[in-house]
């Protein structure tokens, strides 16, 4: 697969309420479609996550790959927000302190991300006004 330059993939962990409600979130304001999304869980992935040399160690966080770089933890949420725009592009100054610094606040969350918002027994099943927004299969043949 071969993405646009105009959009960029967010992958999350399906079976956590915090990232779907994260997920719910950037849909609700993406007015201008510049997010495709898809579950870090889906077997489809696989193919895409070796191509981008996305390891293992980064499928409990998020990852954001746009125009052809790949960014996890704090970093793949502030280049959400910048590319959501508006007021949430302000939260991109963050970037300016050192991921040493806002990566275990990241960190943290993902750990306890699980007891604080719960966890659901399946991935998430977009609704079909959610589903152009959701990569599928056949958008890696």
């Amino acid at each position: 697969m071969s993405l646009p330059k105009d959009y960029g993939v967010i992958l999350f962990d399906g079976v956590c309420n915090l990232c779907n409600h994260a997920v719910d979130f950037v849909i609700q304001r993406d007015k201008k479609d510049r997010f495709k999304f898809a579950s870090l869980q889906e077997p489809f992935l696989e193919g895409f996550l070796k191509r981008y040399h996305i390891p293992n160690a980064y499928l409990d966080s998020i990852v954001f790959v746009y125009r052809d770089k790949v960014y996890v933890k704090s970093r793949a949420a502030l280049e959400i927000a910048r590319l959501m725009g508006g007021f949430w592009s302000l939260l991109y100054v963050l970037v300016l302190v050192p991921s040493f610094l806002r990566d275990p606040v990241y960190d943290w969350i993902a750990k306890n991300r699980y007891r604080w918002y719960g966890k659901r027994s399946s991935c998430r099943v977009p609704t079909p006004q959610e589903a152009a927004k959701f990569l599928k299969p056949a958008d890696f043949l």
